[in-house]
């Protein structure tokens, strides 16, 4: 893969990246949506493929991007699709300081080493003018101003910057609300159909996976003991049940 272009990891951090206090927003939760990015840029890469709500490795050769061919290699050992939410869900932390420490060596951000409160060592991120979240946001921008479908990048970062909560920093306060709506409603577009997404909004709420959506579904549809059957027949109820 060559560096003609951002991969959405790598924008979806420029997105994150404050540029007034150098920092990025939704720390808590970036590192969960940038695990979910490495999974659609592989799949656009063409190296994994979505089967039901697993990922499957279809073509394990490199991509030439070190962080992203880390993480093929990692799904390329598991040996078998895994489910998105729980390699989401794994042991990622720490990715956020991974890729920060990848943007500076690829020279789209700058390290201004400080102090808070001149004392605790702190480190700031200036990122450069072209890679700036303005100039990312402004695609977004674009979609949402004019109802016209993002391309299939563009609508996988904005399906993952609504999956982070970054939404609320890009479009804050009430007069950002419609801007939030048709944010979320981009996932429509998402090459991966949302997928990924919602395995990282899984993740965050502690919910499981779509399949496991589907079995507590189908638990909930269950008739409770007790209870009566369509034609009058009673449910039995279990001794000892809790």
């Amino acid at each position: 893969m060559g560096k003609s272009r951002r991969t959405i990891p790598e924008e979806l951090l420029l997105l994150a990246l404050d540029p007034t206090t150098g920092t990025t927003a939704q720390p808590q939760t970036l590192d969960l949506g940038l695990a979910g990015a490495q999974l659609v840029e592989l799949s656009l890469a063409g190296r994994i493929v979505p089967d039901g709500d697993r990922i499957a490795v279809v073509l394990p050769r490199p991509t030439g991007d070190p962080t992203l061919d880390h993480a093929l290699e990692l799904l390329r050992r598991r040996g078998s699709p895994v489910r998105a939410a729980h390699w989401i869900g794994g042991p990622r932390l720490g990715l956020r300081q991974t890729y920060l420490a990848h943007l500076e060596r690829c020279g789209m951000v700058t390290a201004v080493p400080g102090q808070v409160c001149g004392v605790l060592p702190t480190t700031r991120y200036q990122a450069s003018d072209d890679c700036s979240n303005a100039a990312i946001k402004q695609r977004l921008d674009t979609s949402i101003r004019t109802g016209v479908p993002p391309d299939p990048r563009t609508a996988a970062l904005a399906a993952l910057a609504h999956a982070v909560g970054l939404g609320k920093h890009l479009y804050p306060g009430n007069e950002g609300r419609s801007s939030r709506s048709r944010l979320r409603d981009l996932i429509r577009y998402d090459p991966l159909g949302g997928m990924v997404a919602h395995a990282v909004m899984d993740v965050q709420n502690g919910l499981p996976s779509q399949q496991g959506r589907n079995n507590n579904a189908q638990s909930a549809a269950a008739p409770v003991p007790g209870s009566r059957q369509p034609g009058g027949r009673a449910v039995p109820t279990r001794v000892g049940a809790r």
